[in-house]
Formats: structure tokens, sequence, C-alpha cells
């Protein structure tokens, strides 16, 4: 699978991290990277360990590397997922499902992961 077609499986927008990294050859090698990355191990676990703090850090990361790499449809739930958790808005994580927005980040993650995992390289 070329990355281009990659980036259209999962809801991402290649035009957009090509204008940025200026390369097919750098986006796959960054692409590529991603996969390696800890950022969505690290929020499961902090989730499961009510570490929100840390879950925050973790999902603020995965936010900004899916800015940074267009993976727009991650990038979206990642948000949401970094913003219910930042410090200081404890009173709006109470009524936030937090189960279903990690569902929704975790079916992301599985689809970027997956189209990215059938790049050719």
């Amino acid at each position: 699978m070329t990355i281009k077609e990659c980036y259209d499986a999962c809801g991402a927008n290649y035009e957009e991290v090509l204008g940025r990294l200026r390369s097919e050859r750098l986006v796959i090698k960054f692409a590529g990277k991603f996969l390696a990355d800890p950022s969505f191990n690290l929020l499961k676990t902090s989730l499961e360990g009510k570490d929100y703090e840390e879950a925050f850090r973790a999902a603020h990361t995965l936010k900004g590397v899916c800015q940074n790499l267009a993976l727009t449809k991650l990038y979206l739930s990642s948000e949401k997922m970094a913003e219910v958790l930042r410090p200081g808005h404890e009173a709006e994580r109470e009524g936030a499902d937090l189960d279903g927005l990690f569902r929704q980040v975790s079916a992301d993650y599985a689809d970027t992961a997956a189209a990215l995992g059938r790049m050719d390289a």
C-alpha cells in the first residue's frame, strides 16, 4: 500500500503532511515511527490506573504527534480525550464518558496503526 493509500484508509490528510514535511520519503519515515510511539499504551495504562495527570500527558502527546503527521481522525478523538483530561477540568471529566472517549481513540488508533502497518517500505 502506498503512503497516500494508507492515509486515505485511516482518515488522514496526506496533502497536509506532504506540505509540512515536503517529501514523501520523510512522510514515510515519520509515519513509520508513529507505530513505535508509546503514547497510546501510556494513555491506556494511565486511564486503567486512574492516573489522570499521566493520562492527560499521554493524550496530549498523542494529539500532537497526530497533528504533526496530519492523522486527522485520530487527532480529533485524541484532542477530545486530552481536553477532558486537562488539569483544571475535573468537573468536566466527572461528567464525561471517559470509557466512550477512550473506545473512540482506541478504534481510531487501531485503524491508523493497521493502515500504516500495511505501508510499502
